[in-house]
């Protein structure tokens, strides 16, 4: 069973820059597709950044490209958060798919583990 928890995030000023981690503690190689995801405050929960490890494919919103970077090594999935903005402000969350099948890379319902969450607030 995968198990997910979440860390790094924090208060910054807009301009600075944060690095979640997203621990699988059951390492379950066998996970391909991870990603970031994000829930400001009253909005619906939105994809930041996909890492399929099948061929090191990675997908940003747009909202992010430029600025922030997902990786993995081994049993933890990262994301580098640089240049940050108040609208960077939200709950995320460290996601993986599990099972087979058709996946929407951006859609959580083709997410099967999720983990607690960590909060990002950014000030002007």
């Amino acid at each position: 069973q995968v198990q997910l928890r979440e860390s790094g995030g924090g208060s910054v000023q807009a301009g600075g820059s944060l690095r979640l981690s997203c621990k699988d503690s059951s390492y379950t190689y066998r996970i391909s597709i991870m990603g970031w995801f994000r829930q400001p405050p009253g909005k619906e929960r939105e994809a930041v950044a996909i890492l399929d490890s099948t061929g090191g494919r990675t997908y940003y919103t747009d909202s992010v490209k430029g600025r922030f970077t997902i990786s993995r090594d081994e049993d933890t999935l990262y994301l580098q958060m640089n240049s940050l903005k108040p609208e960077d402000t939200a709950m995320y969350y460290c996601a993986a798919r599990t099972r087979v099948g058709q996946i929407y890379y951006f859609n959580p319902d083709d997410y099967d583990s999720w983990g607690q969450g960590t909060q990002v607030t950014v000030s002007s």
